[in-house]
């Protein structure tokens, strides 16, 4: 199978906000709280990483049930992220700046036995591109143009 190419282009709005717009003619709002200077016409762009991350559980997870064979009746996410903000801040070179912690609770309403669920469980965690890039480093490269 080819690879699959993404892309995106933004364009800032103010210091705390920017609109990005998606090669399927999305556009997406990514603003910051007024406490933190923005308009909070968005979500923040770290809100963003664990919504994309519900979507890609969303999408991956009713994929892999059909192909095990249950019905996935329905499907609810509940996703928390712990990240310490002195380095973004620029209070600590020593600090991470992204999430340090990521706890994913799924919560699925199936006919499906506890075993096929530990199964799709891990099938999922597997094959969700979003999961894969948050827990695997991938490299990224930051340049001007």
């Amino acid at each position: 199978m080819p690879m699959a190419n993404y892309s995106i282009k933004a364009k800032s709005k103010s210091a705390a906000k920017i609109i990005s717009k998606t090669q399927g003619g999305f556009e997406i709002i990514i603003d910051e709280p007024e406490e933190q200077g923005g308009t909070n016409d968005g979500p923040n762009p770290v809100e963003y990483v664990l919504s994309a991350l519900a979507g890609c559980l969303n999408v991956v997870g009713h994929l892999v049930a059909q192909e095990m064979g249950f019905n996935l009746k329905d499907l609810e996410i509940e996703i928390s992220g712990q990240l310490d903000p002195a380095k973004f801040m620029g209070q600590s070179d020593e600090a991470r700046a992204g999430y340090q912690k990521i706890e994913v609770k799924m919560i699925a309403d199936t006919d499906a036995d506890q075993a096929t669920l530990a199964k799709w469980l891990k099938t999922v965690e597997a094959r969700c591109p979003v999961s894969d890039n948050l827990s695997k480093q991938t490299p990224v490269e930051i340049g001007l143009k």
